[in-house]
């Protein structure tokens, strides 16, 4: 009963703050930010359990692999652009990825945090399974790798557009392979509502960054 009602709830939330978003358009109030707030104070004001929620909530993950090969049907539609654009966009994330991975291990190492934490948020910037992978093979926690993959993209979802704006970034490539290399699978649902040819880029940018992050990872912690 409360995993039917919390599942509820979480959708209610999610379009209530979709509705809120687009009536204001301010980079904090992003739908899935402000959700989350929410869904946490509601939590802890009626003294729920993690496991409780997921009771429910377990569905909207199982929605996740639909959602993502839903994104074939832009990258169909924007394959000559993709062809067209296949070495920029090779080089563009592959960058992206390193700097995403090394930044995470300087500002680690800067704050001297544990080896484990380090080793958690080396993979930041891809999406959340294969995040979760990496984090276990190099040693890091995968649970906690995965709270700083939904941070990652959280904040390139609420600051990207601001950053692209001040840099006159306009252009789809850009647009899409900084949000998909950077913010993975929220920065794609930012890049769609953006344009359907940026999603494309985008969903092909948080792939290559999952694979290049794949054989990088191990190659960093060496250095």
């Amino acid at each position: 009963m409360i995993g039917a009602s919390m599942l509820l709830w979480t959708i209610v939330v999610y379009m209530a703050m979709r509705k809120l978003y687009a009536r204001f358009y301010f980079p904090l109030l992003v739908p899935i930010a402000t959700s989350t707030v929410v869904i946490i104070i509601t939590l802890s004001l009626f003294h729920l359990s993690y496991e409780q929620y997921m009771d429910g909530g377990k569905w909207l993950v199982h929605l996740l692999g639909p959602a993502v090969v839903a994104l074939a049907l832009p990258l169909y539609q924007h394959r000559h652009t993709l062809k067209q654009f296949l070495w920029p966009l090779l080089c563009s994330t592959f960058f992206g990825t390193i700097i995403g991975m090394g930044s995470g291990l300087l500002l680690a190492r800067l704050f001297h945090l544990p080896e484990q934490v380090v080793r958690s948020i080396i993979p930041k910037s891809v999406t959340s399974p294969v995040a979760m992978d990496i984090a276990a093979l190099i040693g890091g926690i995968p649970t906690l790798a995965a709270v700083y993959v939904m941070v990652a993209g959280i904040f390139g979802a609420m600051f990207g557009p601001t950053i692209f704006q001040r840099l006159r970034l306009t252009t789809a490539l850009g647009i899409g392979s900084g949000l998909g290399a950077a913010s993975h699978g929220i920065g794609t649902a930012k890049a769609l509502e953006m344009g359907k040819k940026e999603a494309a880029i985008s969903s092909v940018a948080m792939t290559l960054s999952a694979i290049f992050a794949s054989l990088l990872c191990p190659l960093l912690l060496l250095l």
